[in-house]
């Protein structure tokens, strides 16, 4: 199949999506009608009072400056100062109706190749649109006596008079229109679920004629919004793959409504035909690349920021180690539950807002995050040996915002229990030094402690026993 590696230019342009995109020959002026591109051949069909009878022209004419085509034989140049506007369907010379596959042939051919400046592809274009808008109905129509409204073309015998290379061109344009012919259908799609910013996704452009297989080579304008595409240039404009594969595009949202908008020219079902407003009996029926319907694609998504994690760390106010163990129950600023980047709610089993533990080394992290957002980490109970600073009415909470693919980090502190110090009275084995039981010496010392605290009293007793 023949690509549209030449296309773009000819549908980009403003004026072809608005139904009339016709380019100028380089070099030609405006002011007199010119043929454009394509060939001369000789002799000229014959037919009564032919102008120029030694030849023809197959090929383009420019006309105000724009490249157009006759669809009509034998009648005389288009005059460049008149107006040519839209007109109606494309009939025969003869006012019949041109079949339905015929005309849709015409309309991608004049798509296709109705700005082209190759000589060949222009004659065998013209040699096309004559052989099937001024068929003779019968051997009659092709008598040399009839003037040049009545005149049908001989498709042979011009045929024969082209250049070998034009001949080729009759023929591939021919099966390539047969394959290529609309109506076309395009379909641009977005990834399925939400996108991040910052992260590019792949989008899918297809183009693809009646029997769904792909076109390609075909150009289409995109409009962004909430996004940048990979690969396109500022004018917007993308071609698809050569092979009609669907063409993937890598799209990176930079807002919360990633949108595409799209347009590209596609094959009529019949062509338009640009007729002259003064003089409709003198001057030829003409058409340009007129033969296109616009498409349009679109598809949109939504866009999050990229998620975030939170990481809380929990500490001794004395000795600044991590305490593992400790219970966190993370919520939004006002309580209710965190949101994970799917928006679905960050809770428990039992539906509150989720628990999460410290581990050795007294950190706990929660990830997929929804951003940006305010997260709350409350204490839900100490850890052993933390009772005391602990207060359940008031328990110790910290908050802050988590950014799109950052870690926000956390941390509470805990201040231990007071240490208490335990009374303890030793016994055991006597000592070898003395050789008095343990026991005993334990005694002694408590004697000792108490004759100490209490003088006065131990002398007493030791007079009046005297006494006695």
């Amino acid at each position: 199949m023949r690509m549209f590696k030449k296309w773009v230019t000819a549908v980009l342009g403003t004026a072809v999506l608005t139904g009339g995109s016709l380019l100028a020959v380089p070099g030609a002026a405006s002011a007199d009608p010119q043929e454009a591109v394509g060939h001369e051949t000789r002799p000229g069909q014959p037919y009564r009072n032919n102008p120029e009878p030694d030849r023809d022209w197959l090929g383009s004419y420019l006309v105000n400056g724009q490249q157009v085509w006759c669809v009509q034989f034998a009648l005389t140049a288009p005059d460049s100062g008149e107006e040519y506007q839209p007109g109606d369907e494309l009939k025969t010379k003869w006012g019949t109706a041109i079949p339905e596959d015929t005309a849709a042939d015409i309309s991608y051919l004049l798509l296709r190749y109705g700005n082209t400046q190759s000589p060949d592809e222009a004659a065998a274009l013209a040699h096309l649109l004559h052989s099937w808008t001024a068929a003779p109905r019968s051997q009659a129509d092709l008598d040399p006596d009839n003037d040049f409204t009545r005149i049908a073309y001989d498709a042979d015998a011009h045929l024969a008079k082209l250049p070998e290379s034009a001949k080729a061109k009759v023929e591939s344009f021919k099966a390539e229109a047969g394959e290529n012919r609309g109506p076309w259908e395009a379909e641009l799609t977005a990834p399925e679920g939400e996108q991040t910013i910052g992260q590019a996704a792949e989008w899918t452009l297809t183009v693809q004629r009646t029997d769904g297989k792909g076109i390609g080579g075909v150009p289409v304008q995109l409009s962004p919004t909430d996004v940048e595409i990979e690969g396109v240039g500022d004018d917007g404009a993308v071609t698809t793959p050569e092979d009609g594969s669907p063409l993937k595009l890598q799209v990176t949202p930079t807002g919360p409504n990633p949108k595409i908008t799209g347009k590209l020219s596609a094959p009529a079902d019949r062509p338009y035909v640009r007729q002259a407003v003064n003089q409709p009996d003198t001057t030829q029926r003409v058409v340009s690349t007129g033969g296109e319907q616009e498409l349009s694609v679109e598809a949109e998504t939504t866009a999050v920021t990229a998620p975030g994690v939170v990481k809380v760390g929990k500490t001794d106010s004395e000795s600044q180690a991590g305490i593992a163990g400790v219970s966190l129950r993370v919520t939004a600023a006002d309580g209710s539950p965190a949101v994970r980047q799917d928006g679905t709610p960050l809770v428990g089993e039992d539906g509150q807002p989720a628990v999460v533990v410290t581990g050795d080394d007294g950190t706990a992290e929660i990830a997929d995050l929804r951003t940006p957002q305010e997260i709350k980490i409350v204490e839900v109970k100490p850890a052993p040996g933390y009772e005391e600073a602990f207060d359940e009415a008031n328990p110790p909470s910290v908050t802050g915002t988590v950014e799109g693919g950052r870690t926000l980090e956390l941390s509470l502190v805990n201040k231990p229990n007071t240490p208490t110090v335990p009374i303890r009275i030793p016994a055991g084995d006597p000592t070898p030094e003395s050789g008095v039981p343990a026991g005993l010496l334990g005694l002694a010392g408590l004697t000792a402690v108490t004759v100490i605290g209490g003088t006065g009293f131990a002398l007493r007793r030791r007079i009046g026993a005297r006494k006695q």
